[in-house]
C-alpha cells in the first residue's frame, strides 16, 4: 500500500469516528435527540467537546475536510460566545495551516509540472511551506528574472491525490449534519457541501485558476485600494504568483487595531461588490487566510481557485429588491422575489410579514455607517435558526434558486468575516456605487 492510500484510509477513519464520539457524548450527557435550540436541549459541555473534537480532526486533514473546515470557519462569529471561545484558535489555524508535504514529494511535483530543470527557474526555493491552501501548500521562492535579485514569488503546489481526497472527504462530511446542528442549530451544511462538490473540478485545475487571477490582476492594476498579485507561471498542479507581503486578516481579527479592522472590512466590501463589474468575476472564497492588509493600506487578495463568473456584474434584481425593501414597498418585494424564484408562485405568503423578515438582515445598508459585530450576527442566527420563531417558519417557505446559490454563500461568508473583524464602514455607499439596481436611498 502506498503512502497516499494509507493517508486516505487514516483520514476516512478519523472522519468516520466523529459521529461515534458525538453519539456517545449525547447518550452519556442527556440521552435524548438533538433538536431545536442547542441551549434548550444540549448541555454546553457536550457542545464544547463536540466542537473541540470536530475542529481538531478537521485541522489534521487535507482535501475536502480542510476545505470544508475553512469554509465553515468564517461562521465562527455566529456561534454563542461560551461555545465559540474554546476553539476559536483552532478555527483560525484551519485558515492558515495544515500538515506539510515532505520535500521529496514537493520536488517530484515540481519536476512533473515545471520540468526536470525546475530548479533553474528559481534563484531560491524554500522547501518548508509558508502556508497551506485548501488543496495544496504554498512555498516561498525567488523566481529568476533579468533583475539580479529576482522576483519574490509564492509557489502553490497541489497535494498528490487531492481530487480523490476531496471526493472521499466530502462524502464523509455529508454524514456529520447532526454534529454541526449541535454546535449551531439551523446551520444546514447540505447546500454548502453540494456547492463545494460541484466546484472540485474547477479548483483542481491551477491553470484555470491562473486565468481567473490574471483577469482580477488586470481589472485592479494600479488600484489604490485592492492589490492582486500577477501570475508568473502555471501548470495543472503548480501555480507561481507574485509574493504578497502583508498582515493576514486572521491576525488582524485577533490583535488588529480598530482602524485596521475597519479598513480591512471596508476594502473586503469594495472587492465583493466591485469585482463583478470590473472583472466579471466574484472572488468566491472569503475566508481570512485569503486576504492581507498591506503596509501601504491596500487589501492584498490571493487564491482565485473559487470564483463565480458574472460577466454582466451582480444580478440587477439583488440591488433593486434591496432598495425596494428599504423603501418599505412590501408588495413590490414579494412580486420581485416570486419573479426570481425565491418565492414559489403557489405559496401564499403575507407580503408585510416577508418584509419584516428581510429588513433586519438589511440593517448594515440601511444606515450611513454600520459596525458588524459577533453579537449582531449571533442575534440574526438565533432569529433565523430558532424553530419557534416566526422568521424560522417563514424561511422554510423560501427557495434559493441555483443561479443565486454561490452569490448567497459568498455573501454569507463575507458577512461572517466582517463580523469577526467587527468592522465599521459606509457599506451603503459602497452598494450605491457598485451594486446594479441599488439607487441612492432618499
Amino acid at each position: 500500500m502506498t503512502d497516499i492510500p494509507r493517508r486516505a484510509v487514516a483520514r476516512t477513519a478519523k472522519l468516520a469516528a466523529l459521529p461515534l464520539g458525538f453519539a456517545g457524548r449525547t447518550v452519556l450527557g442527556l440521552g435524548k435527540r438533538v433538536t431545536g435550540l442547542a441551549s434548550d436541549v444540549v448541555s454546553a459541555e457536550i457542545q464544547q467537546r463536540t466542537a473541540e473534537q470536530l475542529f481538531s480532526v478537521l485541522g489534521q486533514l487535507k482535501g475536502g475536510a480542510m476545505k470544508f473546515g475553512q469554509a465553515l470557519s468564517v461562521f465562527e462569529a455566529a456561534l454563542p460566545e461560551e461555545i465559540a471561545a474554546p476553539y476559536r484558535q483552532a478555527l483560525t489555524k484551519l485558515q492558515e495551516a495544515a500538515p506539510p508535504l515532505p520535500a521529496a514529494t514537493v520536488h517530484k511535483v515540481l519536476a512533473e509540472q515545471l520540468g526536470e530543470d525546475w530548479r533553474a527557474k528559481f534563484v531560491e526555493f524554500d522547501d518548508s511551506p509558508a502556508a497551506a491552501a485548501r488543496i495544496g501548500q504554498v512555498h516561498r521562492a525567488v523566481w529568476k528574472t533579468r533583475a539580479q535579485a529576482g522576483l519574490p514569488v509564492a509557489v502553490k503546489i497541489q497535494y498528490p491525490g487531492a481530487g480523490d481526497a476531496l471526493l472521499a472527504d466530502l462524502k464523509q462530511l455529508s454524514r456529520l449534519g447532526g454534529m454541526f446542528r449541535a454546535i449551531q442549530p439551523g446551520l444546514d451544511i447540505k447546500p454548502l457541501l453540494a456547492e463545494l462538490r460541484e466546484r472540485i473540478t474547477e479548483e483542481l485545475d491551477y491553470e484555470l485558476e491562473a486565468t481567473s487571477q490574471r483577469a482580477f490582476h488586470k481589472a485592479y492594476a494600479g488600484d489604490e485600494e485592492i492589490f492582486v498579485p500577477k501570475v508568473v507561471a502555471s501548470a495543472p498542479r503548480v501555480l507561481v504568483t507574485e509574493w504578497v507581503e502583508g498582515t493576514p486578516l486572521s491576525q488582524i481579527i485577533n490583535e488588529g487595531t480598530e482602524e485596521q479592522r475597519d479598513r480591512a472590512g471596508r476594502l473586503m466590501a469594495v472587492l465583493h461588490f466591485s469585482a463583478p463589474a470590473r472583472a466579471g468575476l466574484l472572488h468566491a472564497d472569503p475566508h481570512p487566510g485569503n486576504f492581507r492588509l498591506l503596509p501601504d493600506g491596500r487589501l492584498g487578495v490571493i487564491d482565485f481557485g473559487a470564483v463565480a463568473r458574472l460577466p454582466g456584474g451582480h444580478p440587477e434584481p439583488i440591488g433593486r429588491l434591496v432598495r425596494l425593501a428599504l423603501a418599505g414597498d412590501a408588495q413590490a418585494v414579494i412580486d420581485g422575489l416570486r419573479e426570481e424564484g425565491f418565492v414559489k408562485q403557489t405559496d401564499d405568503i403575507d407580503a408585510q410579514a416577508l418584509l419584516d423578515f428581510i429588513l433586519p438582515m438589511l440593517e448594515p445598508v440601511a444606515l450611513d455607517e454600520f459596525r458588524f459585530t459577533r453579537a449582531w450576527l449571533r442575534s440574526e442566527a438565533t432569529r433565523l435558526g430558532n424553530p419557534r420563531s416566526p422568521a424560522y417558519q417563514l424561511n422554510r417557505h423560501l427557495n434559493l434558486p441555483p443561479s443565486y446559490l454561490l452569490i448567497h454563500r459568498v455573501t454569507l461568508g463575507s458577512i461572517g468575516v466582517l463580523s469577526q473583524l467587527e468592522a465599521k464602514a459606509p457599506y451603503r455607499s459602497i452598494l450605491e456605487r457598485w451594486l446594479p439596481g441599488f439607487a441612492p436611498i432618499p
